[in-house]
């Protein structure tokens, strides 16, 4: 008889694992990186999502904003043996069957899927519920929803849950923006993220829905909530275990928001992170049982605790030669005993993925993309374990 442990590795073992993310170039297409057996990632391959990606504005430049593109977390998530990849410059949702023999081979299902909001900017995707709902952040903003199956891909999505964000297409940011759609961890709730603008006296928010099997189970009404204390929302993960949600904050740096039975949020645990100039995008490694964070702007990764948000570690990139020239990092992933971390680089930089083991602290390696024809519109990461 199988042990438990036998069982899961002679589960898992059908399928090797790998990295993803979005070009968001023009012609949009995923990007599948292989994780070798030492946590580094082999060659790529690259599948296009038949959309356009697109660029936000900048608002302090007026030109299209690099890196951090979409001005979000999340632009392409993995749930089951399925991708889900936004397409910022054509409106739509496109989906990916991973082959079980091959996580490089993606299959496209249906086709991308109109969505009724503009510039979308995040996914999340719950195979519980065959559900993907997507956030848009463009003169449409906010979020709509639609059921899934393997052989169809993606139906319709349902009516926008509006946010009155006044925004444009192309949005201006990154302030007043949408920053992350996420499912709980038992995958019952869609919560989302939206940034305020301090300068424009504009308050930031999280919404809570609850979700269910079909579309016509998944609320339409949304608790929104805006914790004092809190003011430029943006990547957030629940806690395992926890009804609460770490979130990071670029007003200030990273905290814990505590969900009450309406899905109220307060935030009872909050912490500065000095030096910074961005911290937008947070993943939680399972290995370390806590949070690391990223800056755009600084080429470091902030290990927090899931406790009180406090700051447990510094990995300092900018001193490693292979990643000296990274001129920031944003989204990540925490798979086993690694960090996989996207720099998009800043148009003369070339992007990069820093591969770092979450207990020795230390890159493993720089994995550089421009072989694969990513570049400073680089935009998300997602894993398959």
């Amino acid at each position: 008889m199988y042990s438990l442990v036998s069982l899961l590795i002679a589960t898992t073992a059908l399928t090797s694992p790998a990295v993803y993310f979005i070009t968001n170039n023009a012609q949009n297409a995923v990007v599948a990186l292989p994780i070798n057996s030492d946590g580094t990632l082999g060659d790529a391959s690259v599948t296009a999502t038949g959309g356009a990606g697109s660029n936000s504005i900048d608002g302090a430049t007026k030109q299209p904003a690099v890196p951090d593109a979409l001005v979000g977390q999340s632009a392409l998530t993995v749930s089951g043996q399925n991708i889900f990849a936004v397409n910022a410059g054509s409106n739509t949702v496109s989906m990916f069957a991973i082959s079980p023999n091959d996580p490089l081979k993606l299959q496209q299902v249906g086709q991308p899927a109109a969505l009724p909001g503009t510039f979308p900017n995040t996914v999340a995707a719950s195979s519980a519920n065959s559900l993907v709902c997507v956030g848009t952040t463009g003169s449409k903003a906010g979020v709509s929803c639609a059921n899934f199956d393997t052989k169809n891909g993606i139906g319709q999505m349902d009516s926008l849950r509006p946010f009155d964000l006044g925004q444009s297409d192309p949005p201006v940011g990154p302030t007043n923006t949408v920053s992350q759609t996420f499912f709980s961890e038992d995958e019952t709730m869609l919560f989302t993220t939206v940034k305020g603008d301090p300068a424009a006296n504009k308050t930031g928010f999280l919404t809570g829905a609850g979700a269910g099997t079909s579309i016509s189970k998944l609320s339409t009404q949304e608790t929104q909530s805006s914790p004092p204390g809190t003011a430029v929302l943006f990547g957030s993960q629940p806690i395992p275990g926890q009804n609460q949600i770490f979130a990071t904050d670029a007003s200030f740096g990273a905290g814990i928001l505590s969900l009450d039975s309406s899905n109220t949020a307060t935030l009872i645990a909050n912490q500065s992170i000095n030096g910074q100039k961005a911290t937008c995008w947070a993943t939680i490694s399972l290995s370390t049982n806590s949070a690391f964070v990223t800056d755009v702007g600084v080429n470091r990764i902030v290990e927090m605790s899931l406790k009180d948000a406090s700051i447990v570690g510094v990995i300092d990139l900018s001193t490693v030669e292979a990643s000296a020239a990274d001129p920031g990092l944003i989204d990540l992933k925490a798979a086993g005993n690694f960090l996989y971390a996207l720099s998009p680089g800043n148009g003369t930089s070339e992007a990069a993925i820093s591969v770092v083991d979450v207990k020795s602290k230390k890159l493993v390696q720089h994995a550089t993309l421009k072989g694969v024809g990513a570049g400073a519109n680089a935009q998300g990461i997602a894993v398959l374990l």
